[in-house]
């Protein structure tokens, strides 16, 4: 008889195990039984979970998602209606500790590969674009005027730079550094850098 309440906790170290896995791997060639493994458990309890293995992969798309959500919730909480200090919570959100360690940019970079065929993926992959653009186009309002929407995109563009250079290089990633990137570049973009 299965243990009642026992299906979040292991569809969460599923979701935890898969994260880990692609990031390791730095690719989706990864095997159910693999993160299943990892997680402790049979690859027919991921199966029963999950069913394909592109859902186990969807669901760790939507962790990473909702992970970097709420940090971004609570820095913009945080800020108050200040612009700069907006702007400067939404970026550091993205390279907090939690959201920028070798695993989690490592499932970033193989959930855009995943999106460019996997119409689902690549709906969550806009939802967090379109949401990054909003909230940062916003917060440039006051700012940069006009130019917020460019400035913004330029911001997201160099954002996603970042992980895509980090996924690629070795050792921990430095958050500190690729936010004082961004934040450097922001200042130029709104004349606080000239």
């Amino acid at each position: 008889m299965p243990k009642l309440g026992m299906e979040p906790i292991r569809r969460a170290a599923l979701v935890k195990a898969t994260i880990d896995a692609i990031g390791r791997a730095g690719t989706l060639d990864v095997t159910v039984g693999e993160i299943a493994r990892a997680a402790g458990m049979s690859s027919a309890l991921a199966h029963h979970y999950f069913g394909a293995k592109e859902a186990l992969f969807l669901a760790a798309m939507r962790q990473v998602l909702t992970d970097y959500g709420v940090e971004v919730r609570a820095r913009l909480g945080a800020a108050g209606k200040d612009p700069r200090a907006r702007l400067a919570a939404i970026v550091a959100a993205g390279f907090a500790p939690q959201n920028f360690r070798r695993e989690v940019v490592g499932a970033w970079l193989t959930f855009y590969v995943l999106a460019q065929s996997v119409p689902e993926a690549r709906r969550l992959l806009a939802l967090y674009q379109r949401r990054l653009a909003a909230n940062l186009t916003h917060a440039l309002r006051p700012l940069a005027g006009a130019r917020a929407p460019s400035v913004a995109a330029r911001l997201g563009a160099m954002i996603d730079g970042v992980y895509l250079r980090e996924a690629l290089g070795a050792g921990p990633p430095d958050g500190a550094a690729a936010e004082a990137a961004v934040l450097a570049h922001l200042g130029c973009e709104i004349g606080e850098g000239r």
